[in-house]
């Protein structure tokens, strides 16, 4: 059983004070940035600072944030480069066959005859699909589609995720 899974989940980070009311830019970095709109509060930096979110509007790619107690653009400017976070309990709901990124790192990868490929080291958003970059036990690397015919089973509380590997993809 895996124990290690994140407890919070990073949806953003502050990039510099926006007005004089004390507001943020928040550059997101979740895949739903609306999700802003309907939280309450957010957890700020390394401490996990419970903040009220006052409001929120959107500005090009960014989020503009009021946040609770954050009067002034010098008490905005103090949190610059904070991440902000959401607890798990608070995470946007996933359907069949998502998982949180933060949950897939570091899963073994089993072959379909339960063989050990290696351990899931990164997830790369290409648009059209996520790529999982993993590492070979042998040495190397594998960059295997996130696509229903290669992940086969996913167990993120037993720790692995069990992937049938296309013709061609693992040959040096």
């Amino acid at each position: 059983m895996r124990n290690d899974m994140e407890d919070f989940f990073q949806i953003g980070i502050v990039t510099s004070p926006h007005g004089i009311r004390g507001e943020v830019k928040v550059y997101p970095t979740t895949d739903d940035p609306g999700r802003f709109k309907r939280l309450r509060q957010v957890l700020v930096g390394d401490e996990r600072r419970p903040l009220e979110l006052e409001g929120v509007k959107f500005f090009k790619n960014m989020v503009i944030a009021k946040l609770g107690g954050i009067d002034t653009p010098e008490a905005a400017a103090r949190l610059r480069q904070k991440s902000l976070y959401v607890a798990r309990k608070d995470a946007v709901d996933l359907g069949r066959d998502e998982y949180f990124i933060a949950d897939l790192m570091g899963l073994r990868v089993l072959d379909e005859q339960e063989r050990e490929l290696g351990i899931l080291e990164d997830v790369l958003q290409t648009g059209a699909n996520d790529v999982y970059q993993i590492r070979l036990a042998e040495g190397g690397e594998l960059l295997l589609p996130a696509i229903r015919e290669c992940i086969l089973f996913v167990d993120v509380k037993q720790g692995f995720m069990k992937v049938h590997v296309l013709e061609g993809l693992l040959e040096k």
